[in-house]
């Protein structure tokens, strides 16, 4: 995809943003995991851990639902990337 044109997954997006539907990586807490490097799910509020993990829940998510959009679920951080695109949205 172009730099310059806009990432077309976003309008899928629901508004207002979802709320997140856990505070924390659902599977790395029943698996004993440290969660690390959270993402919020932007189409259905999913949070899960970043590739940084054994199991990077949220590409994971990505892959067995087609949701393209995450965002960072850290504190001081509201960057965007589109698994898709594989680029920051």
């Amino acid at each position: 995809m172009s730099p310059f044109r806009p990432c077309t997954h976003l309008v899928d997006l629901p508004s207002p943003e979802p709320a997140p539907l856990t505070a924390t990586c659902p599977h790395c807490d029943r698996l004993g995991q440290r969660s690390v490097a959270l993402r919020l799910c932007l189409h259905c509020g999913f949070v899960g851990c970043c590739e940084s993990t054994p199991g990077y829940w949220s590409a994971e998510h990505h892959r067995s639902t087609g949701h393209a959009v995450i965002r960072s679920f850290e504190s001081g951080e509201s960057w965007r990337w589109c698994f898709v695109d594989r680029r920051l949205v």
